[in-house]
């Protein structure tokens, strides 16, 4: 009986595979934070992830492995709370605080797929 790692490890992958995505968004704000100009952007796991679900390709889209990415539809504006006068829309205090919580969020990930896979491990070793 072959093992479905899909079924296994969930969404995790995935999540995972965003999550890293997201860092580089993020990374490229923050480095951007003296930029004249830029517009500073961000990713939803909750938007990705329902527009996935929502996608119109029937029975299949239930079963079909999720595509969780941060292409260019899925990529927002960020509102600053303070406009700059240089029209530079990065805000450091924000940009830092939701890395920090993506990284948080990469490391719940990371740890669920290592407690599958130590659980699998366990299983086919036989032992207890």
């Amino acid at each position: 009986m072959a093992i479905s790692f899909d079924k296994v490890l969930g969404i995790h992958p995935q999540a995972l595979a965003f999550r890293g995505l997201r860092a580089e968004v993020l990374a490229g704000n923050l480095a951007n934070v003296d930029t004249p100009g830029f517009k500073a952007r961000d990713i939803e796991f909750s938007a990705v992830l329902n527009h996935q679900l929502n996608q119109p390709e029937g029975a299949e889209a239930t079963q079909r492995a999720l595509k969780l990415t941060a292409d260019t539809q899925s990529l927002m504006y960020r509102i600053p709370h303070q406009q700059s006068s240089d029209g530079n829309t990065v805000e450091l205090g924000v940009e830092q605080s939701s890395f920090a919580r993506n990284s948080l969020d990469f490391q719940t990930s990371l740890t669920f797929v290592r407690k599958k896979l130590s659980g699998l491990e366990l299983a086919i070793r036989g032992g207890m």
